[in-house]
C-alpha cells in the first residue's frame, strides 16, 4: 500500500481509539455504581463502498 493510504488509515485508528475512550470515560462517569463492575463492549467498523463489517468485543473493567 502507498504511504498516503497508511498516513490516512492511521489518522483514523487514531481518531476512532481517541474518540472512543473519551466516549467510554464520559459513560463511566455519567454513571453511578460503575465501580469494579464488567461491561461487555462491541464495536462495529462498516466502510461505505466496500464489503467490509468487522466487529471487536471485549471487556471493560470500571475503575475501582
Amino acid at each position: 500500500m502507498d504511504e498516503d493510504f497508511n498516513m490516512s488509515m492511521r489518522k483514523f485508528l487514531k481518531q476512532v481509539g481517541v474518540t472512543s475512550q473519551q466516549a467510554i470515560e464520559e459513560g463511566m462517569r455519567s454513571t453511578d455504581g460503575t465501580a469494579g463492575k464488567t461491561f461487555e463492549a462491541k464495536v462495529v467498523l462498516t466502510i461505505d463502498g466496500l464489503d467490509v463489517e468487522h466487529t471487536v468485543t471485549g471487556t471493560i473493567k470500571g475503575a475501582e
